[in-house]
């Protein structure tokens, strides 16, 4: 018996059996029992469980009309937005393959999504559209896109009858103007209105796909090459949909905001495909807002919450936060980063909500592992969750180590993908057999407790060797977080030429607190709140500390930084 097993919900199997249909049986079920149901709000205005469907299976004629077929990879390349939702499952319905690109991405780093999947149909918003049609003409002609569908954000929403709290200042520019389609070298480009307003009696085929079958292409990025592909099948998102909405008390009574972007691999398992195998409500934000966010709670009595733990601390920091209601939540968790302990400990003192930290990865379909909602550990990522096996190995040598001992996390499960797209050396390198089982190398470092529990440690090439002493970054952060006027910190390596590494912490203060405590003040409170080795021996104040469009700190940025500034600080000067 594992040593989670007391503290396993009760109410809940260790293992489930998920459906063995389609991920597209899901809406076509939903949209059957709740009809008039709202499956999704977006600006102020609702879509039925009908509505959805209907819009999902149009635009499937559409993209049938222009070529796709089973198997064919498509991208998708957009914020989060009811095209999103609508276009994804329209892709399912082809028994197709979604490829979901971070919006963030540019012309040049878009190229890759196109070739690597050989990508002939993208469809996108028409912001980033030039982007797409910049990539695929850079291309030789027999590797460029075909068709480019585009689509205005105000395509499914009148402006007019939008509210300021829906609709704040900052997104106007970007939501509301109606940009021309991109003029392409060679491929079409298609308006989104007019494939959905077009006639067409064509019937669609009948679904095929089943468990084995390709259905999303996320890419991951590693800390070398190219991003690559993880073949995710029907079954494996299938199984994290159903657990992840059992795990969460579950029923098509939730109202959940959907803030945390659907391209990435948490926002679309378990919030777009959870929602909607449960005939749940998806109140959609395009991007993070602390004010929209604090609104919508409120209005739309949102009970469930996925996200990062910097957006709660965002909000938690808003000047307007006395006028938002968040009584309505009943649960609320995350991943990506680790919840600060004063943070979540004033989640549960002022509204009685413990923050349940979860864990995984595009190649385990989102969560791996979670902490028991009625018993999460803070600044944990939890037990392994439903059918999951995981452990706790010898980086070198994969033997298991003993609880308290940090060593690499492993995982097996059926969330687990098939490997990487046209990689079969890196697919080789990531798994490993035992007891008759298939583990996949996360490649993050961590440990157990006695109870079973996981704590991370850190990725394995993040660590700082200060003389001989290893600090990992995610433990100094955590600590820093308790100075009352910290908001945000990210710890890096700086090179020192005493202990050949030190630590430099990258540090955003609350606003009340700018101007008021210097970065020497910060130095002193951690030199009396940490280990000596451990403390950060130069500290910057920034604005705001770059993220990724998932929302996590983009911690390698900030150190490829400081190792340039420093190597530009001891280059020669020219005389």
């Amino acid at each position: 018996m594992p040593a989670h097993a007391a503290v396993w919900p009760a109410r809940l199997p260790a293992k489930i059996t998920p459906p063995a249909t389609s991920l597209w049986m899901n809406l076509a079920i939903s949209a059957l029992r709740y009809p008039d149901k709202a499956a999704l709000v977006f600006m102020g205005r609702a879509w039925t469980f009908q509505d959805l469907l209907s819009s999902a299976e149009q635009m499937a004629r559409q993209l049938a009309a222009i070529g796709v077929k089973p198997g064919d990879r498509v991208v998708l390349d957009m914020q989060n937005c009811p095209q999103l939702v609508i276009t994804h499952f329209a892709i399912l319905r082809l028994d197709a393959v979604v490829v979901p690109v971070n919006p963030m991405n540019r012309a040049e780093e878009l190229k890759h999504y196109i070739t690597d999947p050989d990508t002939r149909v993208a469809v996108t918003t028409a912001d980033l559209a030039p982007d797409l049609a910049q990539a695929s003409d850079a291309l030789p002609p027999e590797q460029r896109l075909q068709h480019l569908v585009v689509t205005q954000f105000t395509d499914v929403f009148d402006p007019d009858a939008v509210g300021p709290e829906d609709l704040p200042e900052a997104w106007r520019s970007w939501l509301l103007p109606v940009r021309a389609l991109p003029v392409m070298v060679s491929g079409q480009a298609h308006a989104w209105r007019e494939l959905m307003s077009a006639r067409t009696t064509a019937d669609l085929p009948e679904v095929k796909a089943g468990p084995d079958d390709l259905a999303v292409l996320p890419y991951t990025s590693g800390t070398t090459g190219l991003p690559k592909g993880c073949m995710h099948t029907h079954g494996t998102l299938m199984h994290n949909a159903m657990a992840s909405g059992l795990w969460g008390n579950g029923t098509p009574e939730n109202v959940t905001l959907c803030v945390v972007p659907m391209f990435h691999i948490t926002g679309m398992v378990s919030v777009m495909h959870t929602s909607i195998l449960l005939g749940a409500s998806l109140v959609i934000m395009p991007r993070w807002d602390r004010d929209v966010a604090g609104h919508l709670i409120s209005k739309w009595r949102v009970t469930h919450w996925t996200n990062i733990p910097t957006m709660v601390i965002d909000l938690l920091g808003s000047p307007h936060m006395d006028s938002y209601n968040l009584n309505s939540l009943v649960y609320i968790g995350g991943g990506g980063a680790a919840m600060p302990e004063a943070v979540a400990q004033r989640l549960l003192d002022q509204f009685g909500l413990r923050y349940v930290e979860g864990y995984g990865l595009t190649e385990t379909a989102a969560p791996s592992h979670t902490n028991p909602p009625d018993a999460p550990k803070k600044q944990c990522l939890g037990i392994p969750f439903m059918s999951v096996s995981s452990h706790i190995v010898d980086p070198e040598t994969l033997a298991e180590l003993s609880p308290g001992e940090s060593g690499e996390i492993v995982i097996s499960g059926p969330q687990v993908f098939k490997g990487y797209w046209k990689r079969p050396e890196a697919t080789a390198a990531a798994f490993f057999e035992r007891d008759g089982k298939s583990f996949f190398r996360s490649g993050d470092m961590g440990r157990v407790d006695e109870e079973g529990y996981f704590f991370m440690t850190d990725r394995l090439k993040r660590m700082i060797n200060a003389s001989g002493f290893k600090v990992w970054p995610a433990e100094v952060e955590a600590l820093m977080f308790r100075h009352p006027a910290i908001q945000e910190a990210c710890i890096i390596a700086t090179r020192d030429a005493y202990r050949g590494e030190s630590v430099k912490a990258v540090v955003v203060l609350r606003q009340d607190h700018k101007g008021k405590v210097t970065e020497q003040d910060i130095i002193d409170w951690c030199r009396e709140n940490m280990a000596v080795y451990k403390m950060p021996r130069a500290v910057s104040f920034v604005d705001a500390l770059p993220k990724s469009g998932s929302g996590k700190v983009m911690w390698r940025a900030l150190q490829e930084a400081e190792m340039a500034a420093l190597d530009t600080e001891t280059k020669p000067q020219p005389q």
